[in-house]
């Protein structure tokens, strides 16, 4: 009798069950309520250290004329920062920039290091060196890089920094490149007289690195509403 008794008070009943579980979820909604924001901090943080380390290497490859790069207008660093710079808001001549590994003894006939994808094995500093690029999103050794890539890719988008009477430089318009003495839209480097071109760069973290994203209408829809950029710096570029 004392055995059935026993068997019969052991284990949890339904009602004990349904608190310990109601008790739980308060437990994780309040843990997801004050460490979520943190968590979400610590990864703008990252992403922000990241861009802030590119920003260099955007300034430097805007004025950089790569082999394969010339074409039209564009003839010398100069006349290829204004035409990136000029159509940087268009998803088609989206500016990409990131960070991928290179082979150290492979170089391509652009001077940039042959891409080592992620899934090779190899040691840091000898079987290969992650270097950082700037490419437009049109350019073939993209989606080649992009199985190398190491980190975020980040989009650039860049709008020309124009002088205002009584408030200095702002912010023009997207897509063009005035005169900063006359003030009027040019259309070609050739046109553009004077030696610098002040430029603000709004750096966008992409959910994705692969080729199938950018590639897709999903990156369109992300480039056209990309929100608040995760880092912006003003830059300029030098004849």
């Amino acid at each position: 009798m004392k055995t059935a008794i026993l068997r019969k008070r052991s284990g949890f009943t339904l009602m004990e069950t349904v608190i310990a579980i109601g008790v739980l979820a308060v437990l994780l909604t309040a843990f997801m309520y004050v460490f979520g924001p943190a968590m979400a901090g610590i990864r703008k943080s990252i992403n922000v250290q990241e861009a802030d380390r590119l920003a260099s290497t955007l300034e430097r490859e805007l004025g950089t004329l790569r082999s394969g790069q010339q074409s039209g207008d564009i003839k010398t660093g100069f006349d290829k920062a204004f035409e990136w710079v000029k159509k940087s808001n268009d998803p088609s001549n989206a500016l990409c920039i990131y960070q991928y590994r290179g082979d150290p003894g492979k170089q391509r006939s652009d001077g940039t290091l042959e891409p080592v994808v992620r899934s090779s094995n190899g040691v840091a500093g000898r079987d290969f060196v992650v270097q950082p690029i700037l490419r437009r999103m049109s350019d073939p050794q993209f989606s080649k890089d992009l199985e190398a890539v190491e980190g975020p890719v980040f989009v650039v988008k860049c709008t020309q920094l124009v002088y205002e009477k009584g408030s200095g430089l702002i912010t023009g318009a997207e897509g063009e490149v005035r005169d900063m003495q006359e003030g009027t839209p040019v259309g070609s480097p050739d046109d553009y007289k004077d030696a610098v071109i002040a430029f603000s760069a709004d750096f966008y973290s992409m959910p994705a690195n692969s080729s199938q994203f950018f590639m897709s209408e999903t990156f369109k829809k992300k480039f056209r509403s990309s929100g608040k950029p995760v880092f912006s710096r003003n830059l300029a570029v030098r004849r």
